[in-house]
Formats: C-alpha cells, sequence, structure tokens
C-alpha cells in the first residue's frame, strides 16, 4: 500500500486513524507546524514519519505531500478565523496534484448542510448553509469535488457529528468529564434536552482506513453518525453517575453567551451555530454502512466509562469546549 500522510495530526480524529493505521501494521507520515508535539504524540511509533509544515509555503506543502498516495485532511483553525478553511485547502489541494498525491479523504462536518429540512439527514439533503462557517466548510467541499471531477485527483468526504472521548478536549461533554471527575459543577452550552448525536474518537480511525481503501469511496461525500440519538442532559447525567458523583450542571443559553463572548473570542462566535442546539443535524449513515458493513459505535455507556477512566487528575481547564469544526 502507498504513503497515507496525516494533515493535521496531533488533534484527536488524527490520533484516532494514526492508532488504526499502527494497528494494521501500516506506516504513515504525520504533518503537522509543531515538531515538538509531534514528535510527544507520535515520535516512539516507529511506523510514524513525522513532517512539519507551514500550511503559508506552497513549496513546505508540496515537501509535506512528497511521496504520498493518499492524504488525510484533519487541518484546523481557530475557531474564530473559519475564513482560513477555504485558503488553506486550495493551498493543500494545488500541492496535492502537483506532487502526484492519488486521493484525499476529507474529514468534515455537519455544517455544510445548514438548517436540517427532515428529521433525518442523509446524504441527499441539500447543502444549504446559513452561517459563515457553514459556507466556508462547503466551499472547502467545493474545491475537492471540482478537482474529483476534472480527473485531476480522487477525493472522498467523511461527514462526522460532535464527538467525545478519552483525552478529547474539544467536545461539548470534556467540561462535563473534568468537572464530574472533581464532583464540581459543569458548565454547559444548551439546551441541552433537544436531540443529539456525539461519535466516540476512537470508533472514527477504523471507519477512516476502510473508506480510504474502499474504491468505490471517491467522488463523494459520505455521513458516519454517532452511536444513537440521545441528548446532552442524558449523556452528563450518566457521566456523573458513572463518576459515583450527584449531577451538578449549569445551563448558558444564548444570552449569557453573547456576555462571555464580549471578553472570549471563541464564546463569540457561538451563537452563530446555536441552530445546532435546537434543531441539530441527526445524520443517516445507511449508505456508509452499505459501503462498509457494519460500524464499530461503542454504546454511549461504554465511551463514558473508558473516557472517565482514561481522564487525568489535572484541574479544570480554563479555556472552553469547542464544538466539531
Amino acid at each position: 500500500m502507498g504513503t497515507v500522510a496525516l494533515f493535521g495530526a496531533s488533534g484527536a480524529i488524527g490520533r484516532s486513524v494514526a492508532q488504526a493505521l499502527r494497528g494494521q501494521g501500516r506506516a504513515y507520515r504525520v504533518v503537522g507546524r509543531s515538531q515538538g508535539a509531534l514528535q510527544r504524540e507520535f515520535g516512539a511509533d516507529p511506523q510514524a514519519e513525522i513532517a512539519t509544515w507551514n500550511p503559508e509555503d506552497p513549496d513546505s506543502i508540496r515537501a509535506a505531500a512528497r511521496g504520498v498516495q493518499t492524504l488525510v485532511y484533519l487541518v484546523g483553525v481557530p475557531y474564530w478565523q473559519f475564513r482560513l478553511h477555504p485558503q488553506l485547502m486550495k493551498r493543500t489541494l494545488d500541492a496535492a496534484i502537483a506532487e502526484g498525491v492519488e486521493r484525499i479523504v476529507f474529514i468534515a462536518s455537519v455544517y455544510p448542510y445548514g438548517r436540517p429540512r427532515t428529521d433525518i439527514v442523509n446524504e441527499s439533503h441539500p447543502r444549504v448553509p446559513h452561517t459563515f462557517k457553514g459556507r466556508m466548510r462547503k466551499e472547502q467541499e467545493e474545491l475537492l469535488l471540482a478537482a474529483d471531477k476534472a480527473g485531476s485527483i480522487q477525493v472522498t468526504i467523511l461527514r462526522l457529528p460532535d464527538f467525545y472521548g478519552p483525552g478529547v478536549e474539544s467536545s461539548f461533554l470534556h467540561r462535563a468529564f473534568v468537572a464530574a471527575s472533581q464532583g464540581k459543577r459543569a458548565q454547559l452550552i444548551g439546551p441541552i434536552d433537544t436531540p443529539h448525536e456525539f461519535v466516540y474518537v476512537p470508533d472514527v480511525g477504523p471507519t477512516v482506513t476502510a473508506l480510504m481503501d474502499a474504491p468505490e469511496a471517491y467522488g463523494r461525500f459520505w455521513n458516519l453518525g454517532g452511536a444513537g440519538v440521545t441528548t446532552q442532559k442524558a449523556l452528563v447525567e450518566d457521566i456523573y453517575a458513572q463518576a459515583g458523583h450527584p449531577a451538578k450542571y449549569t445551563v448558558l443559553g444564548p444570552g449569557m453567551v453573547r456576555l462571555i463572548g464580549l471578553f472570549n473570542p471563541f464564546m463569540r462566535e457561538l451563537p452563530e451555530m446555536h441552530y445546532l442546539h435546537t434543531t441539530p443535524v441527526i445524520m443517516d449513515d445507511s449508505a456508509l454502512r452499505s459501503l462498509l458493513g457494519n460500524l464499530r459505535k461503542t454504546p454511549y455507556r461504554e465511551g463514558i466509562r473508558q473516557t472517565l477512566a482514561a481522564l487525568s487528575p489535572a484541574p479544570v481547564a480554563t479555556g472552553h469546549p469547542h464544538p466539531v469544526p
């Protein structure tokens, strides 16, 4: 098999894909901005080749993509700099094509669907994003799909809902895990009693590697749903119960989020995406299951158990949780 490169490897999904590749005995390249971060995360793995890049420099991007057959794109940007997403994708796509990369797998989000028009959303749902962040994400996808249609490179896109899991700080549930483990009160973004789904991050890696190895996967996008429809409230109460503490939490409504946003750039961006809490996108992944067979989906209760077990006794973080970008 050809070389696989994970661009943006240090994030939670990148670590999950790397673990899946490691388990299959496959060598892979990890690409990121920080040599130190990559070394800490992957330096002990003899299967991992570490490469740094400067995403502002086309020559640096080309060097990172050189000799790669499949590029898995997981690159994130600060939540208040979503305008950078299409720019980074365009540079990476151009570099990949110039270096003869055969395939790109893009790990995407629900944002391009916009406000859902159906209770369950499959891949035929219109992509009509009504938010700036959704438009930026859709623009990324259009760049890739146009290149695939032109025959320049093969592309497949995997769309994820919100996620959680061991060591995953970029989750709406992270603060609840930390607070519950210490018997403290959690701050949650509300409402928390509407239908929602979460994917357990360790389940994502095997799905990504199976998708990238399936010739039929390319030229379109695919939904990956969570382990069933639930609510934030139900999950948080189970988190506290498994941690051995009574559930204690404060729910921040839109007004409070806006107030905090006066002083916090991340929170300032959340009101735009508030619709995902009131009319969430629940995804139908029957097409993906038809392609790959049964998908590994850890039940929420077991995912909560494993996440609590892996949680370090560090103090509650002072930052705020990040949704799936």
